[in-house]
């Protein structure tokens, strides 16, 4: 579970997240929508602690594991397929966590749940963008967190991958872990998430997905977003 109580956050006073409250819950399935620009990156990074918040407060219940966007990781860095995702016990384990024991056929059993069987030893740059999300879903099969959040996981991927890791989000659900994802793709949102939060800085609407996907509610989020006053005073709003 995560509780947002009332939360703002601003870069140079000017309110990227803009007054959030509201309930992640344990079990939940949740898709955060909105146009680019309207906070939902932000509203993660805020929930993980990776940005400071200017007001309010954000309870959790467990440990996050938090998966940026895919652009966000370096390629180029040299790292095995197994290294990288045995760094997910790292949160688990402190930075001693070794592929060796129990880890060594945790690292592999997520490997196997992914669908790169065979693929331990091949450095990370040798990756498609499709295998390497797969590889990165792996981490947090092996991170184990109560607690998932994820910025974007489908964007530039094949449709087969997107499945596979659509089935892994289902199974964290069902076992009563708390998701929240950024989700581009309306029909994604509509078709395998039962909960959505519509954010253009503040809260449009967030419930039944159906519900607060409505034309009107999403003109609502268009225009919050299009003429938010970026260069207005301490948290003014169109």
């Amino acid at each position: 579970m995560i509780r947002l109580d009332d939360i703002t956050v601003c870069y140079r006073k000017h309110p990227a997240v803009h007054h959030v409250s509201g309930t992640f819950t344990a079990g939940g399935l949740t898709a955060v929508v909105g146009p680019n620009g309207a906070g939902k990156t932000t509203l993660l990074k805020a929930i993980t602690g990776l940005q400071p918040l200017t007001t309010g407060k954000i309870v959790a219940d467990g440990a996050i594991a938090y998966l940026p966007q895919l652009a966000e990781l370096d390629r180029q860095f040299p790292l095995t397929v197994s290294e990288l995702v045995l760094s997910g016990a790292w949160q688990r384990k402190g930075g001693f966590a070794s592929l060796a024991g129990d880890e060594a056929t945790r690292t592999q059993s997520a490997l196997d749940r992914v669908g790169l069987s065979g693929f331990g030893e091949r450095p990370i740059s040798t990756l498609s963008g499709g295998q390497l999300q797969r590889a990165r879903f792996a981490r947090l099969l092996v991170q184990d967190t109560p607690i998932i959040l994820l910025d974007e996981p489908f964007n530039n991927i094949d449709t087969r991958t997107r499945d596979t890791l659509l089935h892994i989000l289902e199974h964290w659900r069902d076992e009563s872990r708390t998701v929240a994802v950024v989700v581009h793709d309306m029909g994604i949102a509509h078709s395998h998430f039962p909960e959505t939060l519509l954010l253009a800085h503040e809260v449009i609407a967030w419930g039944p997905t159906a519900a607060t996907l409505d034309p009107a509610n999403l003109d609502r989020a268009q225009q919050m977003t299009e003429y938010w006053q970026n260069d207005a005073p301490w948290c003014a709003r169109p």
